[in-house]
């Protein structure tokens, strides 16, 4: 599609795996493997034989799949990346808008935000399926954390967010949208668009300046696998409900590359005669420039491969 200025709403980036997230280890090994949660697991590609999940190796796939920018979330599952994504963002600011991440399983998380708003950063990520922790849950509309959203209103901080399985948290960001309705608001992962009430999530983005965006549509769709024509049809769905112009592309860039290629997170999208050449340029990269604020980015030349 000439002149498209594709963006990714939704990738990960770290140099190492070192945490633990309910009780259990997360460890990067070697070929591409780490330890998750007391299994091992091709957590990358196992070319990526030394673990790192580098910036450098993103901007090599994003320019061989012509990606022109990327928003970097983050996950506790991948433990904190607030240091390294700060030298991603200063060493490539035209190629990534980066998130950073606060310890929210626990209190004093407001003054963690606080200070990585006053480092730089323009976004922030909570992974709220990991706040139903065994120890209890953390709700989003806590004093500290509605505290912590009129911050991010009043500075203008974008909030990106995964939540649980359909409808068990919408309701708390409801009323967040709700007190707060200036802040910007990405949910992840479609809604989680294969488990149950995955459209109560979808209709969260009736509010102005909510956004959806599918990062890990691949993997939630992998039992039907490549061109993941259920995928494109739950794309079809959301936007016949809230509008193309409140849906965005997002890969889950790395973990999803061990299945399938980069390029391949997104050109099913392309392919599909079930969507409309302007919904597509939408999807792919308007409403994401547009949400996130990217500036003069620019479009990648396409590079045949050597089996073409």
């Amino acid at each position: 599609m000439d002149g498209l200025k594709i963006i990714d709403a939704h990738s990960h980036l770290w140099l190492k795996q070192d945490t633990v997230v309910d009780g259990l280890p997360v460890r990067t090994l070697t070929n591409g493997r780490s330890e998750f949660m007391g299994e091992i697991r091709q957590m990358l590609p196992p070319f990526m034989t030394d673990g790192r999940n580098s910036a450098e190796v993103f901007l090599s796939n994003m320019d061989y799949a012509q990606v022109s920018a990327a928003v970097v979330t983050q996950e506790f599952i991948d433990g904190f990346q607030n240091d390294y994504l700060q030298e991603v963002a200063r060493r490539y600011p035209d190629r990534f808008l980066v998130c950073g991440m606060c310890e929210f399983r626990r209190p004093g998380f407001l003054e963690e935000a606080e200070k990585l708003i006053e480092s730089g950063f323009k976004a922030i990520k909570i992974p709220a399926q990991r706040l139903l922790t065994a120890e209890g849950r953390v709700y989003l509309n806590t004093d500290e954390m509605m505290r912590m959203f009129r911050l991010m209103e009043r500075k203008k901080i974008i909030l990106s967010i995964d939540l649980a399985d359909g409808s068990l948290q919408t309701g708390e960001l409801r009323e967040v949208i709700s007190e707060c309705p200036e802040l910007k608001i990405a949910i992840g992962h479609f809604g989680m668009v294969t488990r149950k009430d995955w459209k109560e999530q979808i209709k969260l983005a009736l509010a102005p300046n909510v956004m959806i965006e599918s990062g890990g549509i691949t993997w939630l769709f992998n039992d039907e696998f490549y061109p993941f024509t259920g995928a494109v049809k739950a794309i079809r769905e959301a936007a016949d409900r809230v509008g193309m112009n409140k849906l965005m592309w997002g890969s889950d860039y790395p973990r999803t590359i061990t299945a399938i290629t980069y390029r391949m997170s997104y050109d099913f999208v392309l392919k599909s005669p079930l969507l409309l050449e302007e919904e597509k340029k939408l999807f792919l990269g308007l409403n994401a420039e547009r949400f996130y604020g990217f500036k003069d980015l620019k479009t990648l030349p396409y590079i045949k491969n050597m089996s073409e």
